[in-house]
């Protein structure tokens, strides 16, 4: 409902209900003043003889009965063996001829905890889940920090606004008029666009580069540091993927010079480094393909005015509408 005084809210289906009982309307009056059904009034109405005010609320609509749920005794088999036995979803679908999502169901309607978070002498529960989300309590207490491979756009466009046929035949063209189609080991169709996001502000620092390789990493590790800097933000830790980049030792040189301490994500684990990662979809989404481009200068050439509107203005989800900007509370001036 919009609000509580709705027509037909608790309080208006008891007004409803008192004007048929206690004031003797004709069914179909009482329906014609609350604009609703005269089968609707009468439901109102006989709920009222039966339970009073406390009738106008709503009913749970979970049916009565569940002629497909699974017996009683079904479930308390499966939740025995969970606790007797220590088993998993799968030994006991196995065992009692049911499906695994049945059983799943089962253990979670029970509420029974996943095994690795009990004790497997007592079977008694040892810890909790663990937030899904997590933030670092002010600036530059974590950066994450990643690389986006992103395809670049022909001359005349790609195929994304001009079809497969046509955005192929630019593509070519540009390989043919840019000669060998490798440069350095790396194919001259890409760029790579590397990021550092704040993990409490969410605010970013970033650069269109040519490749991915160990100078080009450390040389924008230290130009992001002098940028966070600029912004009053001293790093102390940078979490990142293990890109060959980031284990090298021109990299951890830059961090080692700052007093930067460098953590690592576990191998294909890229959730770790999810918020940086989130910052590649919205890059995706309101900057590379936000709409048709003719030319991969013509796309670059709004890249910072994008970084500066994500920074400034862009409300932002996690920080409750704010921009990332305003959780940098020690800019200069």
């Amino acid at each position: 409902m919009s609000h509580s005084n709705a027509i037909l809210a608790p309080a208006g289906r008891l007004k409803l209900a008192q004007c048929v009982v206690n004031h003797h309307w004709p069914l179909r009056r009482a329906a014609e003043r609350f604009n609703v059904s005269v089968p609707t009034a009468a439901r109102w109405a006989k709920r009222y003889l039966e339970h009073g005010a406390a009738g106008m609320q709503d009913r749970p609509s979970r049916p009565m009965s569940c002629p497909h749920r699974s017996a009683v005794r079904t479930e308390h088999r499966v939740v025995g063996l969970r606790t007797s036995k220590r088993w998993g979803p799968a030994r006991i679908a196995y065992h009692l001829h049911l499906n695994i999502s049945t059983v799943h169901r089962i253990l979670h309607r029970y509420h029974c905890p996943p095994l690795r978070f009990t004790d497997p002498a007592t079977g008694t529960r040892i810890r909790q889940e663990r937030a899904r989300r997590y933030e670092y309590a002010w600036p530059g207490e974590m950066i994450h920090v990643d690389v986006k491979k992103l395809g670049r756009i022909p001359d005349g466009g790609g195929h994304r606004s001009l079809g497969r046929v046509a955005g192929d035949a630019n593509k070519r063209a540009r390989n043919l008029a840019e000669g060998a189609r490798k440069n350095r080991g790396l194919l001259r169709g890409f760029t790579f666009i590397h990021h550092a996001v704040d993990d409490y502000s969410r605010y970013v620092y970033s650069e269109i580069l040519p490749d991915e390789t160990k100078e080009t990493a450390a040389a924008f590790m230290r130009n992001a540091i002098a940028a966070f800097s600029a912004q009053g933000v001293k790093i102390q830790r940078v979490l990142t993927d293990n890109g060959s980049c980031y284990r090298s030792k021109a990299f951890a040189r830059v961090l080692a010079e700052a007093g930067i301490r460098h953590k690592r994500t576990r191998p294909y684990r890229p959730q770790t480094n999810g918020k940086v990662e989130r910052f590649n979809r919205i890059l995706l989404e309101e900057w590379a393909y936000a709409r048709p481009f003719l030319s991969e200068i013509e796309r670059q050439a709004c890249y910072q005015d994008f970084i500066e509107h994500y920074n400034q203005a862009r409300p932002h989800t996690a920080l409750k509408g704010a921009s990332p900007a305003s959780r940098v509370t020690n800019q200069p001036g």
